[in-house]
């Protein structure tokens, strides 16, 4: 074979190899476009539905309550869809099929009254970029979005000069910053201010409504609602690497409270759940809320799926098909001590006010342990806890024969007794924590909020105000003001990449630099 046939061949096979290659590259952008289309497809069928519910309940008669809150819940349902469709059509433009969205109704003029804070945007240099031309100033670009501090509304105005380069007839300016909501007037510290006034300050939107119409600011509540739904549809990123974190932890605090949702259809409210977690880590903890439509331990089990690691938990059996799978179970010394706090508070106990200082002096013990290294703590909870423990017992069960049955005082001996082996188990590993107080603390805005904000408008409302006050809750926990951080991750978000995202969770998050 001479070498011209041989050329001819690996031309052949060369040829061969890059339509393969292409190919490949075919089949995955179809499957690709498929994938998008189908999601687009099932998001547009979401509104549709989420449209014929909300003119459905029109007919339904409610509380002006219930009714207020359900026309909220609705409003952010269908915005948080709406946003989800509308990534979905960006990322694959060419290939949408789905029906273009309604005209968007023309919003209006920011008062002249309100102040404005200007930012200039100018170019890095002063030389046109394609030919090197000095720049000549031709005009401006202006971006003005409403903006806020807490109780202080301000226009912010963002100005972009454009210049333009006689020598080769271009433009030059700096781009527009992108933005979580491109085409509305809120900039990311009035959506941070609305969103943690909810959540954090508990005010229902038709509350906010009223405060802002008193600094000369008309905001309806379904525009607040609006603006909600898209900003925890942004959030997701963020709540799932928070997810990610947190399950990566070694131990975990458990616990879960009741909320009430609505039922539009019945006209009333039934009882859902939030299930509470948090990381024992006292240097950057992580705390998750995941919304459960009852309290059955199936939703802690499907949270925390193939997690391994110990739980500190209560006495509530849905978390007990979790042990023996490679759990182990943590007892709260704070459920033990309630127990006799709340008998001696009834009854003026002397066995129970005994039980309460044996207890106080193990929290005595442990508090000598701030700061601590894990295995120095261990250490130190062998020497002086374990014999303090063990004299607990020894007393418990002296006694246990000689109280009547029935007693509050017998409940609570063998409360604690049965619950022995889990309580003491924070001595065998200095990680562990005593108790479960750190994501009792975390709960207990959640308790005094729903005072107020009643009940959530749908499970949809539910889930995502789960995922907002879980990075709100984070935030908190880690010592960050929950508007700063909430700001400025809005700002940086429509930048940052997704391999990038972690940088934002309230752990890691470093505000901007100016």
């Amino acid at each position: 074979m001479d070498a011209a046939q041989l050329s001819t061949i690996t031309d052949v096979q060369q040829l061969q190899e890059m339509v393969m290659a292409q190919a490949a590259v075919i089949a995955k952008r179809d499957d690709t476009i498929e994938r998008k289309q189908s999601l687009i497809t099932q998001l547009t069928a979401e509104i549709r539905r989420l449209r014929r519910q909300q003119f459905a309940a029109r007919s339904e008669k409610m509380p002006d309550a219930q009714r207020q809150l359900f026309d909220e819940a609705m409003a952010a349902d269908i915005a948080a869809v709406e946003a989800q469709l509308e990534r979905a059509q960006r990322d694959d433009a060419p290939q949408a099929t789905a029906p273009a969205p309604a005209p968007k109704p023309a919003r209006r003029p920011l008062s002249a009254d309100l102040p404005r804070v200007e930012t200039r945007h100018e170019p890095d240099a002063c030389d046109c970029a394609a030919c090197g031309a000095a720049l000549v100033y031709i005009g401006d670009h202006v971006s003005e979005k409403l903006d806020c501090k807490p109780l202080e509304f301000f226009v912010r105005r963002d100005v972009y000069p454009q210049y333009a380069c006689r020598a080769c007839e271009t433009i030059t300016a700096e781009p527009v910053a992108p933005a979580i909501l491109d085409r509305g007037i809120a900039a990311p510290g009035l959506l941070a201010q609305v969103v943690i006034a909810k959540y954090v300050d508990h005010l229902p939107l038709y509350r906010q409504e009223a405060i802002h119409a008193r600094s000369g600011v008309q905001i309806g509540r379904n525009t607040l609602a609006e603006w909600i739904g898209a900003v925890g549809t942004h959030l997701r990123p963020l709540v799932g690497a928070l997810r990610r974190e947190l399950k990566a932890a070694p131990v975990l605090h458990a616990d879960e409270t009741p909320v009430a949702q609505l039922d539009p259809g019945a006209g009333k409210t039934q009882r859902a759940y939030l299930f509470a977690y948090r990381t024992a880590d006292t240097a950057h903890p992580i705390v998750v809320f995941d919304y459960a439509a009852n309290r059955s331990g199936k939703h802690a089990a499907a949270f925390l799926g193939d997690w391994r690691g110990a739980l500190m938990v209560d006495d509530y059996g849905g978390y007990k098909a979790l042990f023996g799978t490679g759990v182990t179970e943590l007892g709260c010394w704070a459920h033990a001590r309630r127990k006799f706090v709340d008998l001696h508070a009834a009854s003026g106990s002397v066995l129970a006010a005994e039980a309460i200082a044996r207890i106080a002096a193990l929290y005595r013990i442990e508090a000598e342990t701030a700061g601590m290294g894990a295995d120095a703590r261990y250490a130190h909870r062998e020497q002086h806890a374990r014999p303090r423990l063990a004299e607990l017992k020894d007393w418990l069960e002296s006694i246990r024969p000689n109280v009547l049955g029935a007693s509050g005082t017998l409940a609570a001996i063998d409360y604690t007794l049965r619950r022995w082996a889990a309580l003491t188990r924070y001595l065998d590993d200095g990680r562990y924590p005593i108790d479960n107080n750190p994501i009792e603390n975390a709960i207990r805005p959640v308790a005094l909020g729903r005072k107020n904000w009643l009940f959530a408008g749908s499970e949809s409302a539910g889930h995502r105000a789960a995922a907002i006050m879980s990075l709100l809750a984070t935030a908190k926990a880690n010592g960050h003001d929950p508007h700063a951080w909430l700001t400025d991750v809005l700002t940086r978000l429509p930048t940052t990449r997704d391999r990038d995202i972690e940088s934002l969770l309230p752990p890691r998050w470093r505000p901007a630099t100016a």
